[in-house]
This record gives C-alpha cells, structure tokens and sequence, in this order.
C-alpha cells in the first residue's frame, strides 16, 4: 500500500503529516514499532503506525506473550514487530506474538545484568535438572544450581529416586537469577542456588571458621550427613569429619532427625562444611599410653581389602594389617586369612599417632624370628664371600709379587 502526502495543505492536520513524512523512516524487517490500535476483529487487529502506515497483525500473530495485549480495544498503544515489509494486501504485517517474544529475552538479559531475583514456574523435570519458565520463556535450572532445601540427597545417588524427587517439584515456583542468556541460541539458564545466596548473605555473615553450631540432621549419604542449623542454613558433615574412627556407612552412627553439635571448618559462598570430630578429644593423643610397638593384642576384622585388614581394636582406635602382614606364604585370597567379624590375635609393628596410622600383624611371632634369623644368616654368608674374594685377591696379589722377584733374581 502506498502512502501520499499533501503537504499543500494548511490545516493543522497537513502540517502534522507534512512534519511526519519529513521524519518518516522506512521500516524494517524484525524492527520494533509502536501503534495505536484502530481495529479489532476476531481473526486480525489493525493498528496506526506513526500516523504514517497501517500495520495488520493476524491469526497466530496474535498470540501474545505479553499479558497486556490480551484484550485489546480501540485506542490503546501496543508494541509489534514487523515481521513483511508489504503482504499480498500492500500491508505492512507486524506480530504481538515476535514483539512479546523479544520483549522478553530482553527483560531476561536485564535481569542477568541487574542480578535480580524472579519467580521461575518448574514445567518438568529430567536426570539432569528442571525444565522452567521465566517470563514467558522456557530455559533450564540444573541439579547443581538448587537451593540446600531442594537439593535432591539421595543414598548412593540412584537416578531414578533423584529424578523422582525432582519431579515432585512440578507446578511450583522458585526464585531464581539468570545466569545465562543466548537470544540466538533461545537458551536460558536460571539458578536458584545463587538467588538463595543473595537472600541469606546477612544470615551466612554472621558465622565464621571454628564457630560450634548446633542443628538436626536433615539427611544421610554415603559421603555424609547435611545438617540443618540457625536461620534456614544447612551444612556438611563429610564422612571424614563424623568420627576419628573409620566409618563405612553414616547411617550405623546416626539417624535423620537427630540433633548434634559441630564446628564449622570451611565456608564457600552458600557451601559451609562442618565436622563433628573437631569436638572430641582426639583418641591418638594418647595412642602410645595404651598401645605399643610389639604388643600382642586381639582385635576384630571389620573390613576386608585387597591390600589388607581393617581391625577395631576398641570403640576410637582402628588399625590396619597389610596384606604382606598377614601370612609367611603367598596369599591368593584374603577371605582365607579372615572375614569381617572375626576376632584374631594381632601384633601391633607400627604406631603414626600424627597420621592416625597402626599397623598390625597376623605373621606367627615364631616364624617371624626364625625368618629373621635367616634373613641375618643370608647377610652373613653375604660378608663372609665378600670377604674371603677379598682375602684371594690379596694372596693372588702377594703370590704374583713374590714370583716377579724370584724371576729378577735368577737373572
């Protein structure tokens, strides 16, 4: 459709137009423009843009991601993009459902740059995280960027059980930051991890490293127990940090619900690790006033590796029989020697109180003297040939001596 201009005329309202056309831009493709609604039907709106041309937006295109545009009458400013420059009605058609479109990853790339927090609505759910929609847009909330509360702590990390947890999470809102925007790619990533941060920076400011809290065990795993503390806080107690004794499994110490007492030995922005140790005595303090090298002593298998025993020698002190201490002869197979529950006679050979290390023996206390005695008996046969070459080498060298003399003289 081609638009004229009488710019002869001198009514207010050939000015306006003449004015118009002087500042009048030809449109382009995917611009956004503003328009003043002057129609709507069922199927199509039509709308002035700039006093200059007439924009259509029909079917599809109507469908909007802006909530304002949902009942549109006459009169009332919109925004669209243009999206055919002249349809097959010499038309310029725009799009409500383009425009919303962009003015949305806009907003996203302004919240990312504001690090504002906004409500994420969870669509679904997969191994990896959950699917959201923020402003209209779909994007993606991994496993990783959830909040402690809605982390999914599963025993032994089962997939099924940690994607059964996170489909629990349908149909519900969380606040999030954006942490990563792509128009081109219609990629968005959202992170409730990092919004939770921003609401308990004051909380999280009040504690420091060495800080004794006391809280209730929210959740057991094979790594360790989280313990929920204070105001909505949660740490870790990792496996290493429960007890100074070797621990297995958790769940033979403690139970969800209990309440305990821990330091705080690490905080990482929301992460804060604590231990429970850290409390007790250490039992090794005193290791060498109860224990001694040579000592014999019973003990109780309760694991068993390839490369050795682990023994209980009581309720704080745990040792280890390496494989090479456990028999004279060759071992093909551990489970020969003992099994976990069995209680032996160990001789204790090394004690490391700093590195919290015993070493035990099974090897007959018998054997073991005659094998050194051997090994002493080897050593001396040893110095004895090297002594004797030794001794050869002399009278060879004397022998020699005397002959060269006894030669010179009968010349």
């Amino acid at each position: 459709m081609t638009t004229t201009f009488n710019t002869n005329d001198d009514s207010k309202m050939g000015k306006l137009l003449e004015s118009a056309a002087m500042n009048y831009k030809p449109l382009e493709l995917n611009q956004l423009v503003k328009g003043i609604v002057i129609s709507t039907e069922k199927n199509e709106v039509l709308i002035d843009i700039e006093g200059i041309t007439t924009g259509i937006i029909r079917k599809k295109e109507l469908y909007l991601e802006d909530e304002r545009y949902q009942n549109l009458e006459v009169g009332d400013e919109v925004e669209a993009t243009v999206i055919d420059l002249e349809n097959e009605l010499d038309m310029v058609e725009v799009s409500f459902r383009f425009a919303g479109h962009q003015k949305a990853w806009e907003t996203l790339n302004r919240h990312k740059e504001e690090n504002k927090i906004v409500e994420a609505r969870i669509l679904d759910a997969n191994k990896g995280g959950l699917l959201v929609q923020v402003n209209h847009i779909n994007g993606f909330l991994p496993v990783s960027q959830l909040n402690p509360e809605h982390y999914p702590r599963v025993p032994g990390g089962d997939k099924n059980k940690i994607l059964e947890k996170l489909k629990s999470y349908v149909g519900e809102d969380f606040e999030v930051k954006v942490i990563d925007v792509d128009t081109n790619q219609d990629k968005l990533i959202v992170s409730e991890k990092a919004a939770w941060e921003e609401t308990q920076k004051d909380v999280l400011d009040k504690y420091k490293v060495e800080d004794t809290v006391e809280g209730t065990i929210t959740a057991i795993t094979d790594f360790g127990v989280f313990v929920k503390f204070g105001e909505n806080l949660e740490g870790l107690v990792h496996i290493s940090e429960l007890a100074w004794q070797r621990i297995d499994n958790p769940n033979d110490l403690f139970k969800t619900g209990e309440t305990i007492k821990a330091e705080i030995i690490n905080i990482e922005g929301s992460k804060i690790f604590l231990s429970i140790k850290k409390l007790q005595r250490d039992p090794w303090l005193d290791i060498t006033d109860r224990y001694q090298i040579g000592q014999e002593i019973e003990g109780k298998v309760i694991k068993a590796n390839p490369f050795g025993l682990f023994v209980e020698l009581d309720a704080d002190i745990h040792g280890l029989a390496h494989i090479s201490e456990l028999s004279n002869k060759p071992i093909d197979d551990i489970s020969t020697i003992a099994k976990p529950g069995d209680v032996k006679k160990f001789t204790i050979v090394t004690i490391e109180p700093k590195q919290h290390r015993l070493g035990l023996s099974l090897k007959d206390s018998k054997a073991k003297k005659v094998e050194a005695v051997e090994e002493k008996k080897e050593e001396t046969k040893e110095v004895v040939a090297e002594e004797t070459k030794e001794e050869v080498k002399e009278d060879v060298k004397e022998d020699t001596a005397e002959t060269t003399e006894v030669v010179k003289e009968e010349k």
